[in-house]
Protein backbone atom coordinates (compact mmCIF):
# COMPACT_ATOMS: atom_id res chain seq x y z
CA UNK A 1 0.00 0.00 0.00
CA UNK A 2 1.25 3.61 -0.80
CA UNK A 3 1.39 6.16 1.45
CA UNK A 4 -1.46 7.89 -0.31
CA UNK A 5 -3.96 4.88 0.47
CA UNK A 6 -2.54 5.07 4.09
CA UNK A 7 -3.25 8.66 4.54
CA UNK A 8 -6.42 9.37 2.86
CA UNK A 9 -9.86 9.57 4.51
CA UNK A 10 -13.04 8.66 3.15
CA UNK A 11 -16.14 10.32 4.93
CA UNK A 12 -19.89 9.72 3.81
CA UNK A 13 -22.41 12.15 5.65
CA UNK A 14 -25.82 10.49 5.16
CA UNK A 15 -28.14 13.72 6.25
CA UNK A 16 -27.13 16.53 3.82
CA UNK A 17 -24.97 19.42 5.07
CA UNK A 18 -25.36 22.95 4.32
CA UNK A 19 -23.11 24.71 1.57
CA UNK A 20 -21.49 27.52 4.09
CA UNK A 21 -21.52 24.75 6.73
CA UNK A 22 -19.39 22.44 4.58
CA UNK A 23 -16.97 25.44 2.77
CA UNK A 24 -16.33 25.93 6.68
CA UNK A 25 -15.31 22.26 7.46
CA UNK A 26 -13.22 21.89 3.74
CA UNK A 27 -11.29 24.91 4.66
CA UNK A 28 -10.36 23.81 8.58
CA UNK A 29 -9.65 19.88 6.82
CA UNK A 30 -7.57 22.02 4.39
CA UNK A 31 -5.40 24.26 7.07
CA UNK A 32 -4.98 20.89 9.31
CA UNK A 33 -3.66 19.12 5.66
CA UNK A 34 -1.07 21.96 4.36
CA UNK A 35 0.17 21.70 8.45
CA UNK A 36 0.60 17.93 8.41
CA UNK A 37 -2.12 17.91 11.66
CA UNK A 38 -5.08 16.31 9.35
CA UNK A 39 -5.07 13.38 6.57
CA UNK A 40 -6.35 14.35 3.01
CA UNK A 41 -9.79 13.50 2.74
CA UNK A 42 -12.56 12.28 0.12
CA UNK A 43 -15.89 13.72 1.74
CA UNK A 44 -19.62 12.53 -0.52
CA UNK A 45 -22.11 14.37 0.70
CA UNK A 46 -25.31 16.05 -0.11
CA UNK A 47 -26.33 19.20 0.30
CA UNK A 48 -29.98 20.76 0.33
CA UNK A 49 -31.42 22.34 -2.86
CA UNK A 50 -29.68 25.30 -3.71
CA UNK A 51 -27.55 26.63 -6.76
CA UNK A 52 -23.93 27.51 -6.89
CA UNK A 53 -23.27 30.29 -9.05
CA UNK A 54 -19.29 29.47 -11.13
CA UNK A 55 -17.20 32.94 -12.40
CA UNK A 56 -19.52 32.60 -15.74
CA UNK A 57 -23.00 32.76 -14.17
CA UNK A 58 -25.24 35.49 -14.90
CA UNK A 59 -28.64 35.82 -13.08
CA UNK A 60 -30.26 35.51 -16.67
CA UNK A 61 -29.08 32.06 -16.56
CA UNK A 62 -32.21 31.03 -13.85
CA UNK A 63 -35.73 30.70 -14.50
CA UNK A 64 -36.14 32.17 -11.20
CA UNK A 65 -33.22 33.24 -8.71
CA UNK A 66 -35.33 33.61 -5.58
CA UNK A 67 -36.71 30.43 -5.76
CA UNK A 68 -33.67 28.60 -3.94
CA UNK A 69 -30.57 29.85 -1.84
CA UNK A 70 -27.59 30.35 -3.89
CA UNK A 71 -23.70 30.64 -2.72
CA UNK A 72 -21.02 32.08 -5.73
CA UNK A 73 -18.74 29.20 -6.42
CA UNK A 74 -14.72 29.40 -6.44
CA UNK A 75 -14.92 27.79 -9.58
CA UNK A 76 -15.32 28.26 -13.21
CA UNK A 77 -19.12 27.45 -15.36
CA UNK A 78 -21.82 29.19 -14.83
CA UNK A 79 -25.00 27.35 -12.46
CA UNK A 80 -24.98 24.45 -10.65
CA UNK A 81 -28.09 22.87 -9.47
CA UNK A 82 -27.99 21.09 -6.20
CA UNK A 83 -30.72 19.01 -4.92
CA UNK A 84 -32.18 15.95 -3.06
CA UNK A 85 -30.12 12.54 -3.72
CA UNK A 86 -27.43 14.40 -5.38
CA UNK A 87 -24.18 13.04 -4.08
CA UNK A 88 -21.09 15.72 -4.10
CA UNK A 89 -17.26 14.74 -3.81
CA UNK A 90 -15.17 16.84 -2.26
CA UNK A 91 -11.44 16.08 -2.89
CA UNK A 92 -9.04 17.58 -0.38
CA UNK A 93 -5.36 16.58 -1.16
CA UNK A 94 -2.05 18.01 -0.33
CA UNK A 95 -0.85 18.84 -3.80
CA UNK A 96 2.56 19.61 -2.89
CA UNK A 97 2.93 15.99 -3.17
CA UNK A 98 3.04 12.95 -5.79
CA UNK A 99 -0.31 10.76 -5.59
CA UNK A 100 0.53 7.79 -7.18
CA UNK A 101 1.52 8.28 -11.15
CA UNK A 102 0.88 11.99 -10.90
CA UNK A 103 3.75 14.23 -10.01
CA UNK A 104 3.28 16.72 -7.07
CA UNK A 105 1.59 20.25 -8.02
CA UNK A 106 0.63 18.70 -11.52
CA UNK A 107 -3.03 19.85 -11.72
CA UNK A 108 -3.51 18.65 -15.36
CA UNK A 109 -2.56 15.32 -14.57
CA UNK A 110 -4.08 15.06 -11.13
CA UNK A 111 -7.92 16.55 -12.75
CA UNK A 112 -7.18 13.81 -15.75
CA UNK A 113 -6.15 10.93 -13.29
CA UNK A 114 -9.36 11.53 -11.43
CA UNK A 115 -11.65 11.88 -14.18
CA UNK A 116 -10.26 8.79 -15.08
CA UNK A 117 -11.27 6.80 -12.24
CA UNK A 118 -14.63 8.58 -11.92
CA UNK A 119 -15.65 7.29 -15.61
Amino acid sequence: MDATAATLEWQISDAPIGYEESLAAMQTRVSGIRAGTDSEQVWLLEHPPLYTAGTSATPEGLVDANALPIFRAGRGGQWTYHGPGQRVGYVMLDLDRAHGSVRARDIRAYVEGLEEWLI
